[in-house]
C-alpha cells in the first residue's frame, strides 16, 4: 500500500497503546519530528483538553516531561532565546537567533541533521523569518533581522519549507535581491497562495519544495487558516520520500497560540492549540505506521500566565489571564516513539537538542553514519 494511502482522519479518542509499525523488523532509517506549540503551557494544553469533545491527540503519547525555559540572564525568555535553546543545545540572550550567548553561531538539530544526509523540513503557521522557526536554520544577532534571517533560511538547503513571510523574501528593503528566483535557479520549486492552493499541490519529491502560505504572517485558525495539519503530513510524505536512505527531521510550530495569548483570547488560544493537537495526530499516525520515528511535542515558553477558572465546565472554559506577556512557568514536553523515555523527567530546555543528537548518534552508530555525539 503507499504510504500515502495509510493515514486517516485525525483519531477522536485516545487510546493506552500506539500501534507498532507493519514492519518492525525492516524499520527504516530513524527520523525526528519535533513539534512547538509556541506559547503553549499546562494550562493552554488543558484548557484544550476541557475544551474537546474527545481525548486530544496529545494524550496518546506515553512520555511526559516538563523543561525550564529560562534564558541567560533573564528568568523569563522570549522565543529567539527559547528556540535557540531547543534547535541548538545553548542558553542565549533574549533576542539572539541561533547564536550563543557570546554571539557565536552555534549548529541547530536541523543543520547537523542535514549534515548527516538527511532531508530536513519545516511547516509553520507564521513568517517562516519569525524567531522560533529561525532558530532552526538562521544565525543572527537580534530576532529582528527579518530578512537578514530570510537570506540564511534560503540558502540552508532545506528540503521542504511550508509558512508565511513572502515580502522577506522577494521584496526587500536592504537590498534589491529576489531570493525567491535565486532558490527556483537553484533547483527549488517556489509556490506560492497566489499561482496554487497548497491542498491541491502535490511536490516532487526530486526537487526541494518552498510554498509561502502569506506575505507576512497568515490568518489565525479563526479567520479560516486551515493548512497546518494538511501541509504537515504532506511534508511527512514529501520527506520520508526524500530521506528513504538518512531519515529526515522535520519541525513543525503551531505559531499562533503564543499571539492569542499575548491578546488574552483565551477562546482562540483554545482554537489554535486544538489546531495544533490536529497537527499532532498526522504526525503520531504517521510514526505510527512508519516506525524508528520520534515525535516530540513541547513550548518555547509559556506566555500570558493562563489560568483556568471557577466555574468552567467541560466544553465551556472559563480563562484569565495574568499578563500580555511571557512567564518562566516550565512548559510541558510527551514524546513517543524510540528514545522517547530520554524525555521524561524535569530538566533545562537545552537538553531537548543534547538528547535529539543523542538519539541520531545511537541510529548512526547502528548504520555507519556520520553523526557524533
Amino acid at each position: 500500500m503507499a504510504l500515502g494511502l495509510l493515514f486517516s482522519r485525525c483519531h477522536t479518542t485516545a487510546s493506552p497503546q500506539l500501534n507498532t509499525p507493519e514492519d518492525p523488523a525492516n524499520p527504516p532509517p530513524p527520523a525526528i519530528i519535533l513539534l512547538i506549540g509556541d506559547g503553549m503551557g499546562l494550562t493552554q494544553l488543558s484548557a484544550a483538553l476541557y475544551s474537546s469533545a474527545a481525548p486530544l491527540n496529545m494524550e496518546r503519547m506515553p512520555v511526559v516531561g516538563f523543561i525550564k525555559t529560562q534564558a541567560m540572564p533573564d528568568l523569563v525568555t522570549d522565543s529567539a532565546a527559547a528556540g535557540t535553546a531547543l534547535a541548538c543545545g545553548v542558553k542565549t540572550y533574549n533576542g539572539a537567533i541561533g547564536l550563543t550567548h557570546d554571539t557565536l553561531p552555534c549548529p541547530s538539530i536541523l543543520e547537523i541533521a542535514r549534515e548527516g544526509g538527511m532531508a530536513t523540513g519545516m511547516v509553520v503557521a507564521c513568517a517562516l523569518v519569525h524567531a522560533t522557526p529561525a532558530t532552526f536554520a538562521a544565525h543572527q544577532p537580534l530576532r529582528v533581522f527579518y530578512e537578514d534571517i530570510a537570506l540564511d533560511i534560503a540558502t540552508a538547503n532545506i528540503d521542504l519549507l511550508i509558512g508565511g513571510g513572502k515580502r522577506y523574501f522577494d521584496r526587500r528593503d536592504n537590498d534589491d535581491r529576489d531570493l525567491l528566483a535565486e532558490m527556483q535557479t537553484r533547483g527549488y520549486v517556489v509556490r506560492d497562495y497566489f499561482n496554487g492552493d497548497l491542498h491541491t499541490i502535490k511536490p516532487d519529491t526530486a526537487r526541494r519544495f518552498f510554498y509561502l502560505t502569506a506575505d507576512n504572517h497568515p490568518l489565525p485558525v479563526s479567520q479560516g487558516r486551515t493548512y497546518l495539519s494538511y501541509a504537515t503530513q504532506m511534508g511527512l510524505e514529501f520527506l520520508h520520500v526524500r530521506g528513504k536512505d538518512k531519515g529526515f527531521f522535520l519541525l513543525v510550530e503551531g505559531s499562533q497560540i503564543d499571539w492569542a495569548n499575548h491578546a488574552n483570547e483565551g477562546k482562540l488560544a483554545i482554537q489554535e492549540t486544538l489546531d495544533f493537537d490536529r497537527t499532532v495526530g498526522r504526525a503520531l499516525d504517521f510514526a505510527q505506521r512508519r516506525g524508528n520515528t520520534l515525535v516530540i511535542v513541547t513550548a518555547d515558553h509559556e506566555s500570558g500566565g493562563m489560568a483556568i477558572q471557577p466555574g468552567s465546565k467541560r466544553g465551556k472554559v472559563k480563562t484569565e489571564f495574568t499578563t500580555n506577556g511571557h512567564t518562566a512557568a516550565m512548559v510541558p514536553l510527551l514524546a513517543y516513539g524510540p528514545g522517547s523515555e530520554a524525555f521524561a523527567g524535569i530538566y533545562e530546555n537545552t537538553e531537548v537538542f543534547h538528547k535529539m543528537r543523542r538519539f541520531l548518534a545511537q541510529a548512526a552508530e547502528k548504520n555507519n553514519a556520520g553523526f557524533n555525539n
